[in-house]
């Protein structure tokens, strides 16, 4: 093969064999999704394939189905999409979560361009809406990727996030003629690096307030309480992420709490929730607190608007006199190098 052009023929087929893309390895981002707009339709459609999702409602698709189609998806587009107007980057006329996993990915492309010799690619796709997981794997192919390593950007594990990134990634597999060779990153929430990284984010903006918060909330995305009985290592995880966090920092117990946000629908979700947890310490006295999210690994709806403006409001309404939001770990160089280490660490054996 000639490896200096990006398609060559076998050495020993005949002339009318197809030319074969040089051998590449791929490294595929996975992020949630995003709708294309926030008018009525964009949000429709993006509400119906991620509220469809097994993983994410579990209920018979003969009762939940009616339910969404007939009642949820006539009124709920319209609460999301003015909450997707509050935050929608109007310049590139997209979401903050498009914008910023598109930054992640041109940074990490670029460091690990640096870090290797042979040839690397570097995309991104999203669970749900665009670009799709199955076509970024169908374009990764046709590069010439032999070996595909597949990075769902969820610090922590859960059926409900990568697992069905997972099986979106691996749906796209069964359509291919020739599968590449794959590995998969499960998760890390108690990686060294992304402790130290989270760590550093909290005392530079602790460094940047002019009085230091009564307590720092980490608040992660609920789940509900049945998937931890079933069997889901998330809340483990969340819970072993505040403790490493809290041990880093060298603080106590009472200056950092866990907690959990957007909760949906009838049932009992992980607890302590978020909304209800920043009143009742606002009630206790409490005036000045700070909130992070660690499970996400770019700021988003909920973050952007569910954390800084409804749960804000919340605190603020019960008495409390100063809110900080710590933005996610997002484009920081400090995140891409975390990032990258990771990647680097999961492609042992392919590369040098």
């Amino acid at each position: 093969m000639d490896t200096k052009r990006k398609t060559a023929h076998p050495i020993h087929a005949p002339p009318d064999h197809i030319a074969i893309p040089t051998e590449k390895i791929g490294v595929l981002l996975a992020n949630l999704g995003t709708p294309d707009g926030f008018d009525y339709w964009s949000m429709r459609r993006y509400l119906s394939e991620f509220l469809s999702d097994r993983r994410v409602i579990d209920y018979s698709p003969w009762i939940w189905q009616p339910l969404l189609q007939l009642i949820i998806l006539s009124k709920r587009p319209f609460s999301s999409g003015l909450a997707y107007k509050s935050i929608w980057n109007r310049e590139a006329n997209e979401s903050p979560l498009m914008t910023i996993t598109r930054q992640q990915t041109h940074k990490i492309r670029d460091a690990m361009k640096r870090r290797h010799d042979r040839s690397l690619v570097v995309d991104f796709c999203m669970r749900y809406g665009s670009p799709s997981t199955k076509s970024k794997v169908q374009e990764l192919i046709q590069d010439g990727c032999t070996k595909i390593l597949f990075f769902p950007l969820y610090p922590h594990y859960s059926g409900a996030t990568s697992a069905t990134a997972n099986d979106q990634f691996f749906r796209a597999l069964m359509e291919q003629k020739r599968q590449p060779t794959i590995r998969t990153i499960t998760h890390y929430f108690d990686h060294p690096k992304y402790i130290d990284t989270l760590a550093v984010s909290i005392e530079r903006a602790y460094a940047r307030l002019e009085h230091r918060p009564d307590i720092l909330l980490c608040s992660y995305h609920g789940v509900p309480k049945r998937y931890l009985l079933e069997g889901d290592p998330y809340h483990c995880q969340c819970q072993k992420t505040t403790r490493l966090l809290r041990e880093h920092l060298g603080w106590s117990e009472a200056e950092i709490l866990t907690t959990f946000q957007s909760r949906f629908g009838p049932e009992e979700w992980l607890k302590p929730y978020t909304v209800d947890e920043v009143a009742k310490l606002a009630e206790t006295g409490i005036r000045r607190i700070a909130i992070c999210a660690p499970a996400f690994s770019a700021d988003c709806i909920e973050t952007l608007e569910e954390i800084n403006e409804e749960i804000k409001e919340s605190f603020l309404e019960a008495g409390g006199k100063e809110f900080t939001y710590i933005p996610c770990l997002n484009d920081d160089p400090a995140h891409i190098e975390t990032l990258c280490a990771i990647i680097d660490e999961n492609l042992k054996g392919w590369v040098n």
